[in-house]
């Protein structure tokens, strides 16, 4: 009797392969958009430039309007004491992909060299410092998340050398009462390395104590920090993730 009920079993299961189509798992329900891939300096075709060169500084407002930083070339550099910078487009979801270079002479040691950040929404900061060599805290150095998430390996190059971060962020979502339905994730890339690893932030970033979520709209601003020291970023675009 058991023998018998394993041949069903296993004529049931021969039939029931048999009578799917590999066209029963196709999915043709959206068809990705065809656009161009990153080339050596270009952006994507879907992507939105923030910043390529001088013409596009109109994409960014100063602490009092006006863009104090200045401009050399296609980099722009930060000029002490003008304050943060930020886009005039709010981003959510979205791929960032943003060059920096740390001054070639060194100068100070710790938090004091080549210190910078990128703010994403204006409020979660992923940190730009000259970490070739340079000791501080761990979740201080370049490519942390400031103060919460120490890089999985510091892949800095050497000071004056141009650096990437390719940065892959998920907005914090918020439910109608504004409480907070789910926390904000970020992955980063440096110079081609994974750094961070999908890893969910606490808050917005604190100097001095622990993070929390406050509610704040689904897209904001980015922003580059003023930390005093000229550190210079160009090639910045960003892709909305959202909207794909």
């Amino acid at each position: 009797m058991k023998a018998l009920q394993l041949a069903t079993i296993a004529l049931f299961m021969a039939v029931s392969a048999f009578a799917q189509k590999p066209q029963d798992t196709e999915d043709w329900s959206r068809q990705p958009s065809a656009i161009t891939p990153v080339t050596k300096g270009h952006a994507p075709s879907d992507a939105i430039i923030l910043y390529s060169g001088k013409k596009d500084i109109d994409n960014w407002v100063g602490k009092n309007g006006k863009i104090e930083w200045s401009t050399k070339g296609k980099a722009l550099e930060v000029k002490a004491k003008t304050g943060m910078i930020s886009t005039k487009q709010g981003f959510g979801d979205m791929q960032l992909h943003i060059e920096w270079r740390s001054p070639k002479k060194v100068v100070s040691e710790g938090q004091g060299r080549g210190n910078s950040g990128v703010f994403l929404m204006g409020k979660y900061e992923i940190q730009v410092l000259d970490s070739y060599h340079n000791k501080t805290y761990y979740n201080g150095q370049a490519g942390s998340v400031y103060k919460q998430h120490i890089p999985l390996v510091n892949a800095c190059r050497k000071p004056g050398k141009w650096q990437t971060y390719d940065i892959f962020f998920t907005a914090p979502k918020f439910n109608a009462d504004k409480s907070l339905k789910s926390p904000a994730y970020v992955t980063v890339i440096h110079n081609g390395v994974l750094i961070q690893n999908h890893v969910e932030l606490q808050g917005p970033t604190e100097y001095i104590g622990k993070p929390s979520y406050k509610y704040h709209e689904a897209k904001l601003p980015i922003k580059l920090q003023d930390h005093g020291n000229p550190v210079a970023y160009r090639n910045i675009w960003v892709r909305e993730l959202s909207d794909l």
